[in-house]
């Protein structure tokens, strides 16, 4: 770098220390902070003790009075029962009335047994509700089991009246859909007539499900919907407790490539959701909470509507899923599959995934399937690589012409002239310095979307090729026992090859701009050949399909780029600049070129006026 470099660095560096100092807070600003935060953390905690104390008050009263409607519901022996499609296999409690086991049957665990997405000792689902005398608490109750068929059950929690509260279900066929409504019948007495809501907790520690903690943890997190709005998520990284405002369709718990979904008809109000962190090695990645209200009929009138969703976050399937919801809704489940910026997405959405699904449609391994879409994405690509590569190579072909421009103005000084002069040049012979980098903007797009589809793909995990056993995963060839900072334990070779690759494609692009001695572009050099080593760490936990991906990509375009080089004989291509050179008076400026000369003599204009006042 320059001394002027270095000085303009250094005055940024000085600029951004002095706004930072003079934006620091004094200390009676820090003290008021202080104790603002303290004062939330107060009323939190004093909202938890309250809580918990009506809680304990809740269940005292429910165990201890014998007078209460629920008295007999509070004694009993839990008792499960199953239900299961082609698909899906779900084990119920009677006490608590819930759903306690989901098993999915087309998917394996690590250990290679049916994965099981959760049990009783990893999740509870908790409905209160108020009554006029006493409260509601349906996993302190044991329920009656009714109406069980191979798809169906009602648990109803019986009152000594005669009435009852009825959770019934409904499992879907050849879905992963549950149906579920809650209603009353006799109970009229027991809520007050102006109950509109009942209270659900509910809960659920997300479990490791794939053999990367680190890459898992990063597509792992607590979701939901807005009602009018699209989907957001709490921190995949840090503890987050959240109180929403909005109204939510529904909410997840989400795994890279599974989920637990609970919907509402009539939404959910009032949520407070929370994700904490899990330790690695624990066997589990976040604990999940949420706390929210919907709508209930006391009355009995109107049931309420609700749904699960217990399955693979595979996008198809849950697009399917959407049309078994509520029918005023779009759910958008697919939202549970992240695809990348909305342009991304879109790409994914249409081209991506169609493409995928065909390819895999020929029973070819997953390994295959990647190579083939990689061709197929570089053909489809290919005229705006070569245009890209023809912009290049004419302005290489041109370089002895601008080494001469640079040889006349070697002064500081005459920076704008010997720039004038050197786009008068490009004009003449009708070349355009941007003219490589639209076509390679256009590509970016096409290669991110497989970028954020590979890491989403279920269809990748737990699919071996050569040497990765699991291509949703890293590659492990190479390991070791001691945990290396920034390494970890193993070596993935697909990560190898592609910062390999990387390293070789950056060489082949700073050969063919041929940017010279300059000293910006020498240290620009650097940070190129830094990137890939920096890749590299940051992908060895990656999945190997992505890795590879990007492995035969890099390879396909240094052959391409080969290929291109042999194609072309720049001798020739200047002889052609030569043979279609402009008079002077035949040239006609592209938008940009036109716009770049304006700004020139705009700055001759300004550098003349200057000079002027000096001599003055």
């Amino acid at each position: 770098m320059d001394k002027n470099t270095l000085v303009g660095f250094a005055l940024i560096g000085a600029v951004i220390v002095g706004f930072g100092i003079y934006n620091r807070p004094n200390q009676e600003e820090r003290a008021r902070a202080q104790h603002y935060q303290d004062s939330i953390q107060q009323v939190i905690q004093k909202q938890e003790e309250i809580k918990k104390a009506q809680e304990e008050i809740a269940e005292k009263t429910i165990q201890i009075d014998s007078t209460s409607a629920f008295f007999q519901a509070t004694q009993g022996e839990e008792q499960f029962l199953t239900l299961e499609n082609d698909l899906l296999k779900l084990v119920f409690s009677n006490k608590g009335g819930r759903i306690c086991k989901a098993t999915l049957k087309d998917y394996k665990d690590q250990k290679q047994e049916p994965l099981i997405l959760f049990d009783e000792s990893d999740a509870s689902l908790n409905f209160s509700f108020e009554g006029k005398n006493e409260n509601i608490i349906s996993d302190q109750m044991y329920f009656e089991a009714t109406n069980v068929t191979d798809s169906t059950v009602s648990m109803r929690l019986k009152a000594s009246n005669g009435g009852f509260l009825a959770f019934n279900y409904r499992l879907l066929p050849n879905s992963y859909m549950v149906d579920m409504t809650v209603e009353a019948e006799g109970m009229q007495n027991f809520f007050s007539p102006s109950l509109k809501r009942m209270s659900i907790d509910w809960k659920q520690r997300a479990r490791q499900m794939e053999k990367g903690y680190t890459f898992e943890q990063r597509y792992t997190s607590l979701t939901y919907k807005p009602a009018d709005d699209s989907f957001d998520y709490l921190s995949e990284t840090n503890n987050e407790r959240k109180s929403i405002p909005e109204a939510l369709n529904w909410v997840a718990f989400k795994n890279q490539y599974f989920s637990c979904v609970f919907m509402a008809e009539k939404n959910f109000e009032n949520a407070t959701l929370e994700s904490n962190m899990e330790q690695k090695g624990s066997g589990y990645m976040k604990n999940y909470n949420a706390e929210m209200k919907t709508f209930f009929d006391p009355t009995g009138k109107q049931p309420s509507h609700l749904q699960f969703y217990y399955g693979p976050n595979h996008f198809k399937t849950l697009l399917a899923s959407n049309d078994l919801s509520f029918q005023d809704k779009d759910q958008e489940l697919e939202d549970l599959v992240y695809l990348g910026w909305p342009i991304i997405r879109l790409i994914n959405r249409w081209f991506t995934i169609n493409l995928f699904d065909w390819l895999s449609s020929w029973g070819l391994s997953m390994g295959l399937v990647i190579l083939l879409m990689t061709i197929i994405v570089k053909v489809l690509v290919l005229p705006t690589t070569w245009k890209s590569f023809i912009s290049s190579a004419k302005m290489r072909a041109l370089k002895p012409y601008v080494d001469k421009i640079n040889a006349k103005y070697p002064k500081q000084e005459d920076a704008l002239k010997k720039q004038q002069e050197t786009m008068a040049l490009y004009r003449e012979y009708n070349v355009s310095p941007m003219g490589g980098c639209l076509p390679m903007l256009i590509q970016t797009p096409v290669f991110m979307a497989l970028f954020f589809f590979v890491p989403n793909a279920i269809e990748l995990r737990q699919q071996s090729f050569l040497w990765a056993d699991d291509l949703s995963s890293y590659d492990d060839l190479i390991s070791w026992s001691t945990n290396i900072p920034l390494l970890g334990n193993h070596l993935s070779v697909f990560c190898l090859l592609f910062s390999l690759t990387t390293v070789l494609n950056q060489i082949i692009m700073m050969k063919q701009q041929d940017m010279g001695n300059n000293p910006q572009m020498a240290a620009m050099k650097w940070m190129m050949y830094i990137m890939p080593v920096m890749f590299f760490f940051i992908f060895n936990e990656y999945a190997s399909g992505l890795s590879y991906y990007y492995f035969i990509s890099g390879l396909i375009g240094i052959i391409t780029m080969w290929v291109m080089r042999k194609m072309t004989d720049e001798k020739k291509l200047l002889a052609q600049l030569e043979a279609n050179k402009k008079a002077p008076s035949a040239r006609k400026q592209s938008g940009l070129m036109a716009k770049l000369e304006a700004l020139q003599k705009e700055q001759e204009r300004l550098q003349k006026e200057r000079q002027e006042r000096m001599k003055k």
